[in-house]
């Protein structure tokens, strides 16, 4: 089977899907990807490449972080040479380049089948004119991959009938995110003083409830803990001063360091030094969680995680982690402590989450989901 993934992957971990994908026997690959992505944690330029698979780098109009207005500069998406079976397209239904896909598709390759993917748990409002984009591509779909299983509900309120396979487009590398071999890591230090070690990871904005972060942490040093508790923010974002402002108004400014961005690979060496991970992300009018990536690396990395009760985070942790309410630093705050006071309890839940993880979001597993789903509709 010949299949066209159209794919706004970034780094290697996340090419690493696509790697295992063309592993299999009975496929033939083409990836398309952007040209160049820049966001606030990467700016990456990508070239067409020819190997196991055929990777083509082709630049878009717009943000390719945008994920609905963005659109890729061609018109043929390289399907009069490629003549797929099978066009997968991880593009939302509501996005300017589903729809020049679906076009693309009924102009050159009407008879290959149309997979789409979607992350939207929320029905936020649309403009009349995003709702005639989704009209065309939920006609035109044959199947569209969830990232979680609100996404699946979502969709047949909007009135689409296929086929819905929870598969989240990216899952972890877990041959990059993976547990430290030295089960018995020293404690980090300040000085020669021991600490505790909390992590965020991922973009500083509003939603993220990093804010909540900093109150709990702030109220952990009422905690009968036996060492300093110290937070590291990896990323950045637009609330980066704000948050900033507001550490040296809790008194903990000196307990914070912001990271800024780093690489996945960095990323991955740093999770391994850090006793939790949390993401207190909240919901919005337009927008909940819809993985909680950063909670399914930390897992990787045999790391315990805490995450609020917002949109797919109890669906992803499982058992693998605690849950606190979204927007509670007194919960979260308790959740930490706990964690931190019971070095057994860390050490089960970073058990559990690299289990969970390789079961159920490893890119190897992911790839195997898609490749069956490939197989079931060409059938």
């Amino acid at each position: 089977m010949k299949v066209l993934l159209i794919a706004r992957y970034r780094d290697a971990t996340m090419q690493r899907k696509v790697e295992h994908l063309a592993q299999a026997r009975d496929i033939e690959l083409c990836h398309i990807l952007p040209a160049r992505w820049r966001d606030d944690l990467l700016d990456v330029r990508q070239v067409s490449a020819q190997g196991r698979y055929t990777q083509i780098a082709t630049p878009m109009i717009g943000k390719p972080s945008d994920p609905h207005r963005a659109f890729y500069r061609t018109l043929t998406f390289h399907l009069p040479r490629f003549r797929p079976d099978i066009i997968h397209a991880e593009e939302e239904p509501d996005s300017l380049s589903a729809l020049q896909i679906a076009w693309a598709r009924r102009l050159w390759a009407p008879r290959a089948r149309l997979l789409l993917h979607t992350w939207q748990n929320l029905d936020r409002p649309k403009a009349a004119g995003v709702r005639w984009v989704m009209r065309q591509t939920l006609h035109a779909a044959d199947l569209i991959f969830c990232a979680n299983s609100e996404a699946v509900a979502l969709l047949r309120r909007y009135g689409f009938t296929g086929e819905t396979p929870v598969i989240p487009a990216i899952g972890v590398d877990t041959e990059v995110f993976r547990p430290c071999p030295d089960e018995s890591v020293a404690p980090q230090k300040v000085g020669m003083q021991p600490v505790y070690t909390i992590a965020y990871v991922g973009r500083l904005v509003p939603e993220k409830g990093v804010d909540v972060l900093l109150q709990a942490v702030a109220a952990l040093g009422n905690r009968n803990l036996d060492r300093p508790v110290h937070l590291h923010l990896v990323g950045d974002g637009p609330l980066r001063n704000e948050l900033q402002t507001l550490a040296e108004q809790l008194a903990i400014d000196d307990r914070v360091e912001f990271v800024g961005p780093r690489t996945p690979p960095q990323i991955a060496d740093m999770l391994r030094r850090f006793d939790v991970v949390a993401l207190p992300s909240r919901t919005t009018p337009v927008w909940k969680e819809q993985l909680g990536r950063a909670l399914l690396e930390a897992m990787a990395c045999g790391v315990p995680v805490v995450g609020s009760d917002s949109g797919a985070i109890p669906e992803v942790v499982g058992d693998a982690g605690l849950i606190v309410p979204e927007g509670d630093a007194p919960a979260l705050a308790a959740a930490l402590a706990r964690l931190l006071a019971s070095p057994e309890l860390r050490r089960e839940l970073g058990r559990r989450g690299r289990a969970r993880v390789e079961v159920r979001y490893s890119q190897r597993h992911l790839a195997e989901q898609t490749l069956a789903v490939y197989r079931r509709v060409l059938a």
